[in-house]
């Protein structure tokens, strides 16, 4: 076990599967205090479980990050617990492709719901706790390669990681002078359940050609990103190593998307 982040406390939304997973087994190995944070909580249980087993600290917590009183309750949670909180990851997120032409409202908002305002809301909650504390702290956000460059079957998905990079901006603008920094890290290609899904949704609309594979194949290095590719990145975010940078969005993403 490492200590780079020992005594401090992280929520991971998102954190009981894929890259959130990876962020949480990576920051505990550091010996943070994990509160993994999700609407699957049978999950989030069993990431706990392997974390504290693994000889992390680690607790479960049941947060709907589309409301803001749960967002609220996972953070309060959190400070039971563990005394105080030190940094908050924007993490969940979902997509659900479809072709440009035939995105509907619905499809659209839901997206924008979950990648995007929650993210809002989620670095507003864990800032007003940071001032309660008068500690300071970090806001850490999950863009996207799709929030630099819009692609045709995840138009709104797209939209919403502009949008996560935007907000990480002015965030950073905005709580500044309370001693918090807010960034952001873009992934590309991740070896993840919802891959998984994204690929048989893909195929369902006609777009199979243009799913992981094929994304895969244009990355510099090689190959597709694990969750563990993530976690470094994810760890210098969290840590005093990262005090001086705030409001950045740092890509992972293998080489994909250069600017």
């Amino acid at each position: 076990m490492g200590s780079r982040m020992a005594g401090r406390t992280v929520i991971v939304t998102g954190g009981a599967s894929g890259i959130g997973l990876g962020i949480s087994t990576g920051l505990a190995a550091e010996g943070a205090n994990l509160v993994i944070a999700d609407l699957n909580v049978e999950d989030a249980q069993k990431a706990a479980d392997a974390i504290t087993h693994a000889g992390g600290n680690a607790i479960a917590a049941h947060v709907d990050v589309t409301k803001r009183a749960s967002v609220a309750a996972g953070i309060e949670r959190a400070v039971q617990e563990f005394g105080k909180l030190d940094c908050y990851f924007n993490n969940a997120g979902f997509n659900k492709p479809m072709k440009f032409l035939d995105v509907t409202e619905e499809n659209f908002t839901a997206i924008m719901n979950v990648n995007a305002l929650a993210v809002f809301v989620g670095t507003q909650e864990a800032a007003k706790q940071y001032i309660r504390q008068g500690t300071g702290g970090k806001v850490v956000n999950t863009a996207s390669i799709a929030g630099r460059s819009g692609f045709p079957s995840f138009a709104p998905y797209s939209a919403s990681k502009a949008a996560v990079i935007s907000i990480t901006q002015a965030a950073a603008r905005a709580l500044a002078e309370h001693n918090i920094t807010v960034n952001a890290f873009s992934p590309g290609v991740v070896q993840t359940p919802l891959w998984t899904t994204l690929d048989k949704d893909l195929e369902e609309i006609g777009e199979g050609d243009s799913g992981f594979d094929s994304m895969a194949a244009g990355i510099l290095v090689g190959r597709a990103a694990q969750p563990e590719d993530i976690a470094p990145t994810a760890l210098f975010l969290a840590s005093s190593d990262s005090d001086y940078v705030t409001g950045q969005t740092m890509a992972i993403d293998g080489g994909m998307i250069l600017v």
